[in-house]
């Protein structure tokens, strides 16, 4: 599919937080800098009783509450609005999207539907769509994660799916390898001979990944509490992190062959038992706290009252059983109200054979790798050091940094939905989630979810601000680690 051919944007629901929040402000920065087709139209598409002024009007609110003053240009603003129209339909049924079938009368074949919905309603719209007839000459579907609730749910989101569009038509969201520094995970490693050689458990003692928020729920409970961060967070962004990481290198840069060796690293990973999930999990919920100063409240207490068993934080470990890692743990972690806004993946080597310093060299310290993704973007490589003396050799470790946001002063951050949305309209499905490897995550997933509720232990409090349970520091010391805080 060429970039060409996609006509139209149909975007489903176009007055939701999603919408607004990213979607909306991410269309209008590739438009102000002439990304688009410059014939393209963005159709949105709702429940709400809207006339297009006044969807207009939202969509205004929206592009000033989300994009910074700076980059809003009256000129750009107004061509981008005049890309826009809606339309009101209850999208569970093919008479309902009759609205929608004249809006886009003479360019449906040249149709993207992008479903910001929520998941359960897939497989009702792909349905419509297909008996409506615009699934079969549309150009593709793009879903948000998550793509179910565990492997029953998510496959059978993926069968209603696949009745309506072929795979290579579905366009599967998770945002953060929208991200430069994700993306740039694949450059350091397979552009450069410094590091591949040593990507091994030869050289490499343990990996921990780390995806912290300061954030709550903030209004997202109805969401939340059903799902945890388990299903919310690990099953799609920290395994994707753990996969780009952990690959072999695809014999390509191109679609099929990078998406192929990230199924192969979540078909390795080792089976979680019922036994294993006591010892190598540990789920948290935070209790009210202060992050940056700020009193906040607890996630009960942000709730309403009342007790739930939902977790906000998971700590876990995870082995990878394939020749290139073997007896390698991988440390994972992420949460909820945490002391700071940090995600970063920590590759400690392997301590040097023979300290020939002796005891001048008594502190002598593992290398490490630090890639950090967020907020800043930068790699970190800690190394050790000759002290400036007379007096012998004595060692100090120091870090060589190199800061991607100051190399690349000139180029502005993106918001990652900017290089999906470009990428699902151009038809490049490098950066999007395949069917199988959606379903191998939760298959791995589900085995912890059922080790929890056998166990019936309830999520360990936390308090806000605080890295988590004490049970995660436990988790990583067993294994003769510690978290790098």
């Amino acid at each position: 599919m060429s970039e060409s051919e996609t006509r139209v944007l149909v975007l489903f629901g176009a007055t939701g937080d999603l919408a607004f929040r990213m979607i909306l402000p991410s269309l209008y920065a590739l438009s102000a800098e002439g990304l688009l087709p410059p014939d393209l139209a963005i159709v949105g598409v709702a429940r709400s009783q809207l006339d297009r002024a006044a969807f207009i009007e939202r969509v205004v609110q929206a592009l000033k509450t989300h994009t910074p003053a700076d980059r809003l240009v009256d000129d750009a603003v107004a061509g981008f609005l005049e890309r826009i129209d809606y339309v009101s339909a209850d999208s569970d049924s093919p008479s309902a999207l009759r609205p929608l079938e004249t809006a886009l009368e003479g360019r449906e074949a040249g149709a993207l539907h992008y479903l910001a919905t929520a998941p359960s309603t897939y497989g009702s719209i792909c349905e419509a769509l297909s008996r409506s007839g615009l699934a079969t000459v549309a150009r593709g579907v793009v879903l948000e994660k998550p793509i179910g609730r565990d492997l029953e749910s998510s496959r059978a989101i993926n069968d209603a799916v696949a009745a309506a569009f072929d795979e290579d038509r579905v366009f599967r969201v998770d945002h953060y390898l929208g991200k430069e520094m994700v993306q740039n995970l694949l450059a350091l490693r397979f552009a450069n001979a410094l590091f591949e050689p040593l990507w091994n458990s030869e050289n490499i003692e343990h990996v921990q990944i780390t995806v912290a928020e300061t954030i709550g729920v903030e209004g997202r409970w109805a969401y939340f509490d059903g799902m945890g961060t388990l299903r919310d967070m690990v099953q799609n962004h920290v395994l994707q992190l753990l996969c780009l990481i952990a690959m072999e290198p695809p014999s390509h840069f191109e679609p099929s062959a990078v998406r192929n060796e990230k199924v192969k690293v979540l078909r390795s990973l080792r089976p979680l038992t019922t036994a294993d999930v006591a010892k190598k999990t540990v789920a948290g919920q935070y209790t009210r706290g202060a992050v940056h100063g700020t009193p906040v409240p607890g996630y009960t207490e942000e709730r309403g009252g009342g007790p739930s068993r939902t977790e906000t934080f998971v700590a876990l470990r995870a082995d990878i059983e394939n020749w290139r890692w073997a007896g390698v743990p991988f440390f994972l972690r992420t949460g909820k109200r945490m002391p700071e806004r940090r995600t970063e993946v920590l590759m400690r080597f392997r301590s040097v054979p023979h300290n020939i310093f002796g005891t001048q060299g008594a502190q002598l310290k593992q290398n490490a790798l630090r890639i950090l993704l967020q907020p800043e973007e930068k790699i970190q490589l800690h190394v050790m050091n000759k002290e400036p003396g007379l007096d012998g050799i004595r060692l100090r470790p120091l870090t060589l940094d190199l800061s991607l946001t100051q190399a690349f002063q000139e180029y502005r951050q993106r918001i990652a939905y900017e290089r999906l949305i470009l990428d699902a309209l151009k038809g490049a499905t490098t950066l999007f989630v395949r069917r199988d490897e959606v379903e191998a995550a939760w298959s791995w997933v589900d085995g912890i979810i059922r080790g929890w509720e056998l166990s019936g232990e309830a999520p360990r409090p936390y308090p806000a601000g605080t890295w988590g349970p004490a049970a995660s520091h436990a988790l990583i010391e067993r294994a003769g680690f510690s978290w790098v805080d």
